[in-house]
């Protein structure tokens, strides 16, 4: 019952089209903590679920009847209903690509464990609220891309330099950001560039 405790039960959605998986899923988030408002058994159900209740989390399989999980992490992660975790029964490179491109925000390999799903879960919520972030200091879909790229490529410099966890080396850049009132693309710069150390290079 860990996450029972925290004071906000986050809201989910899982499409899984074998009835067994869904079920387990279900039952795993339950005893996390999570709230399972809706369950589809294909992407365009997934779909209509998701506008409908406009949960915290949508759980896609990523092989499904009607609509396949990337087509419907697309549709959903368009209309910026959700955070989306993709579930994939290999861990194919070129499909996680896919997924990612069509923005979903972690992905999990099955079979996998509750401990393998409170992390991606807990991934995903963290990315998408730093895209949100991100559009609103940037309006421009070209900038915003270029934006997200060079923050990822700081990211990657302060977990490695400083030890930080990646929600910890965002929120870093986003509050270094605001504290030199520079934009998160030049801190994000300035730390590719020159390391943690002189942020504003």
């Amino acid at each position: 019952m860990t996450a029972a405790a925290s004071p906000t039960t986050r809201r989910v959605v899982i499409a899984e089209d074998e009835a067994l998986i869904r079920m387990d899923l279900a039952e795993m988030l339950g005893e996390e903590g999570y709230d399972v408002v809706g369950q589809a058994a294909d992407g365009e159900q997934a779909i209509a679920l998701a506008e409908e209740l406009a949960p915290d989390l949508v759980i896609l399989d990523v092989k499904m009847p009607r609509l396949d999980g990337i087509t419907a992490a697309e549709r959903i992660a368009e209309q910026r209903i959700a955070p989306v975790v993709i579930l994939t029964a290999f861990s194919q490179r070129e499909l996680v690509e896919r997924a990612r491109d069509a923005g979903a925000m972690a992905y999990l390999v099955k079979p996998f464990t509750r401990t393998d799903l409170v992390p991606a879960i807990e991934m995903a919520v963290s990315r998408f609220t730093e895209l949100h972030a991100l559009e609103q200091e940037v309006a421009d879909l070209a900038e915003r891309l270029a934006t997200r790229k060079a923050v990822d490529r700081a990211k990657g410099v302060l977990q490695k330099d400083l030890g930080l966890s990646e929600p910890d080396a965002f929120r870093w850049i986003q509050k270094t950001a605001m504290d030199l009132r520079l934009s998160m693309r030049q801190v994000a710069d300035g730390v590719v560039e020159h390391g943690p150390g002189q942020p504003a290079g």
